[in-house]
């Protein structure tokens, strides 16, 4: 891996330039997490938030945080939620970064949605969520992912869809989610904005808590969006 590589999977078209970074999980994993612009600005996912959900997602705890720059967003925050370590250097030739990609089947995704929700990280909520990702190279999981400042957590289908950046993945088949408790799982206002920019026009599958399933499409999410096609 290096940084030109890294940084060119940034989602930065409107608004400002590519940053990307690494977080060192305490298993001994890397992470990486790039920038990941909208054009509803404010819901953009900084790198260094993308790296440590990212980590966390996968039941595991930032230590370290590799990165070229100091100049990240939310920098402040993540180095004092985990005391991480900072590395900064040009060179990550030597890392090997970790990539979870899965399959699962139609039949195992509603068994596999379940089997997700015991590693969402929701001490504030105790609402746990968990996301499949379907892309032509395989499958890409997430949990939603709670911190001490709310507004810096992440939602399971974000986190899925951050990792796939992360990972050079732009080509997205479909989704499902799932949630624990309630009457109906559907995603929050700020992933319909995100899902309407990345996975426009694709299907979704929301698995319920008393088990039964509906089949929606992104327009159905979000009807009349407005995406950087529109700036």
């Amino acid at each position: 891996m290096n940084w030109n590589t890294l940084y060119s999977r940034s989602y930065t078209k409107k608004k400002g330039a590519p940053k990307a970074c690494i977080v060192l999980g305490a298993s001994g994993k890397y992470y990486a997490g790039v920038r990941i612009e909208n054009s509803s600005f404010p819901v953009t996912i900084p790198a260094i938030q993308a790296a440590c959900c990212n980590c966390l997602s996968l039941g595991d705890i930032p230590e370290k945080l590799i990165a070229k720059e100091r100049d990240l967003e939310q920098l402040d925050f993540w180095l004092k939620e985990f005391e991480l370590e900072v590395e900064i250097t040009p060179s990550i030739e030597h890392i090997e970064l970790f990539e979870s990609l899965i399959n699962v089947s139609q039949k195992e995704t509603s068994e596999k949605l379940i089997s997700l929700l015991d590693w969402a990280v929701a001490p504030n909520s105790d609402f746990p969520v968990s996301a499949l990702l379907f892309t032509p190279k395989g499958v890409i999981t997430g949990v939603n992912i709670e911190v001490s400042e709310w507004t810096y957590g992440l939602c399971a289908e974000r986190v899925a869809l951050s990792r796939a950046f992360a990972y050079g993945i732009t080509q997205f088949d479909k989704m499902a989610i799932h949630t624990k408790y309630g009457q109906f799982c559907s995603p929050c206002g700020s992933c319909r904005q995100v899902l309407a920019e990345h996975l426009e026009d694709h299907p979704f599958e929301f698995f319920h808590p008393d088990g039964t399933l509906s089949r929606h499409y992104t327009v159905d999410l979000l009807p009349y969006s407005f995406k950087s096609s529109n700036l």
